[in-house]
């Protein structure tokens, strides 16, 4: 019976990822240990049930792992790893492409349909996922950038991606504060808070509203009671709602008195 050593068993989960079942490992394994091998001498080297060893042998010989004698009784011998394996990683290539392949086509095509959930607004809580999805879509917005932001939070992660942004798409910003230098590239109007936050402590609220090409919009609101939330929504409602809030607040001279 074969051994059933321990350094054979990480390598065969190392071919069974190249898409080899684990049968079709061990005997590849066990071929390699020898110079040609019968099937009942290939089931006592690598512990493959007697049964099965033909028709794993019949399937690494299709895999180009193998070849076979016409001698009696038939021998067989393993190709060499360098061979081998260089077939086995382009098997997988040759896959993985024709894969990528058609499920971009799958994506595109549900891309260009008229999309359900263009209509559902959603709701996004905590610090982390809010920042993961504002950030993605500063970042790979296409057409434009309209951000109206207050208070702290993700201030230090907001301006940088919008300024990774300037002079590739238009950037128009309002904020309470800007420290350092405007960009010239770079359209910003800071402005008090409105009278409705001027006794609300700075660091107990913050957020914003941030339109992306004209038809995403997520709207940010951060209190020291509540907590980070956040609503996202590709809805023409949605947005056209908000592109009105963030124009109107754009435009509005507020006193700091």
């Amino acid at each position: 019976m074969a051994e059933n050593a321990p350094p054979y068993l990480s390598l065969t989960e190392s071919l069974k990822s190249l898409g080899l079942t684990k049968y079709e490992a061990l005997v590849y394994i066990g071929l390699l240990r020898v110079s040609g091998a019968t099937a009942t001498e290939i089931h006592e080297i690598s512990g493959v049930p007697r049964a099965s060893v033909y028709p794993v042998l019949d399937r690494l010989i299709q895999k180009n792992l193998v070849s076979v004698s016409h001698a009696t009784p038939r021998r067989f011998d393993a190709i060499p790893p360098e061979d081998g394996i260089g077939s086995l990683l382009e098997t997988v290539q040759n896959d993985a492409a024709r894969a990528k392949k058609m499920l971009s086509r799958i994506y595109r095509e549900r891309s260009m349909k008229e999309r359900g959930d263009r209509e559902f607004i959603w709701s996004i809580r905590g610090d982390e996922h809010i920042r993961s999805k504002l950030i993605d879509l500063l970042r790979h917005a296409e057409n434009s950038i309209d951000a109206l932001f207050f208070g702290d939070f993700l201030r230090s992660e907001i301006i940088p991606s919008l300024m990774e942004r300037t002079g590739t798409i238009p950037v128009r910003v309002v904020t309470d504060s800007w420290e350092g230098p405007i960009p010239k590239i770079l359209s910003v109007n800071v402005k008090p808070r409105p009278p409705f936050l001027k006794n609300v402590k700075i660091a107990s609220i913050g957020g914003g509203v941030f339109l992306l090409d004209q038809q995403k919009a997520m709207v940010i609101m951060v209190s020291e009671e509540e907590g980070s939330t956040a609503l996202f929504s590709e809805s023409p409602g949605f947005v056209k709602f908000f592109t009105l809030y963030w124009e109107i607040l754009s435009e509005t001279e507020f006193t700091s008195c």
